[in-house]
């Protein structure tokens, strides 16, 4: 019964650990969670010039000065915006008017971001499922793309399945298509801008820009030049390492939550188990009395104990531990075998101790009480 309860909480423990986001740092592939992006910027009023020509730079003060200098090699993946409710696993309530962004076709074509699945067909979109946004059902419903923990946990939604979107002119149906994997665009669905500009005439330029430095390190001072030159816009950029952080960082509350739960089923196992010991021991009064008399000593005695108990103990934490392994090996080598958590190998290590340290006074109870009595009734 007490290796049962060890090995399920340690089993619960061990596994949900496995799922825990870590902290990494912000990485140019364009297969990656950021894109390759590394910056992250919205602008409250809407840019209508394009930051990537020469004239639009003109136009939008970025074309003169010193500080500009450092704006040289820098590009902008433009998108408009349908303004909505957060997306993300920041919202604690489901949202019925989802935010709606819409890349320019650039974009779509340099095909970044890591799916974790899609509806593509063709060779085409398969290596590029970006392209399944330019797509024209028959039944008019509109192709979007979002992220994958944004459809399960937020939306509740399954790949090819269909979301209601109402607006002043009608409702519009708007059918998942592919899913990207632990992306920064939680919080937004994605579609294609052709359909955006039908869909809601009424959102005029860009307001949601991931912005491509051709080095890492130059990324705060250009975060700064644009805030500076695009003041008059309420320009603000964040790196995308910050916002993919805060996204996880809500995922592993969440996780600790149920890590909780599985270590206080672990606690109740160790005190059952100190319970169910220290009763035995006490039970067991007539067995140490004979043994004393023969000649063993408390030590001897103590190091009995210990050893049952001991196996009681790692019988329950190896058990549920090399479950939850074997059940989470897949995950762990999709994320390139990070290791658990370090506090995760401290709490199982002390849920050993304890249980040794409850063995040794129950030990110690046992060896105080009258032995006499027992002695003369065995």
């Amino acid at each position: 019964m007490c290796i049962a309860l060890i090995a399920s909480a340690a089993f619960i423990i061990v596994s949900v650990d496995a799922f825990r986001r870590r902290e990494g740092t912000a990485t140019l592939d364009g297969k990656s969670s950021s894109g390759g992006f590394p910056l992250l910027a919205e602008s409250l009023l809407p840019l209508v010039h394009d930051p990537n020509t020469p004239e639009g730079r003109e136009a939008l003060n970025l074309a003169a000065g010193d500080s500009v200098s450092s704006l040289a090699g820098v590009s902008f993946a433009r998108f408009r915006v349908r303004p909505g409710d957060d997306a993300s696993c920041l919202n604690l309530y489901q949202p019925r008017n989802p935010r709606i962004i819409a890349p320019t076709d650039d974009f779509i074509q340099g095909g970044r971001f890591e799916f974790q699945n899609s509806l593509a067909e063709s060779n085409e979109e398969k290596d590029n499922p970006w392209l399944l946004l330019n797509r024209e059902n028959p039944d008019s419903a509109i192709p979007i793309i979002a992220d994958a923990n944004s459809l399960t946990y937020v939306l509740h939604l399954k790949l090819g399945e269909e979301f209601v979107l109402q607006r002043q002119t009608g409702p519009v149906r708007l059918r998942v298509v592919g899913s990207l994997a632990d992306s920064i665009l939680q919080s937004e669905l994605v579609m294609a801008e052709k359909h955006f500009l039908r869909l809601f005439p009424e959102q005029e330029g860009y307001r949601f820009f991931l912005i491509d430095t051709p080095v890492a390190g130059q990324s705060s001072a250009i975060a700064t030049t644009l805030e500076d030159r695009l003041s008059d816009f309420g320009f603000d950029v964040v790196p995308t390492g910050e916002r993919l952080a805060n996204f996880h960082r809500v995922e592993n509350t969440y996780l600790s939550t149920f890590q909780m739960l599985g270590g206080l089923g672990l606690l109740l196992g160790t005190l059952g188990m100190a319970a169910v010991l220290l009763r035995n021991v006490l039970e067991r009064r007539r067995e140490l009395a004979l043994l004393r008399a023969v000649g063993y000593n408390s030590s001897h005695f103590t190091l009995m104990v210990i050893a049952e108990n001991a196996l009681l103990l790692f019988g329950g934490l190896i058990t549920g531990t090399v479950c939850a392994l074997l059940a989470i090996a897949p995950l762990f080598f999709e994320r390139g075998g990070q290791l658990p958590n370090i506090s995760l190998g401290l709490l199982l290590v002390g849920v050993l101790v304890s249980g040794l340290i409850a063995s040794l006074i129950a030990t110690w109870a046992a060896w105080r009480s009258p032995l006499l009595p027992a002695l003369r009734a065995e």
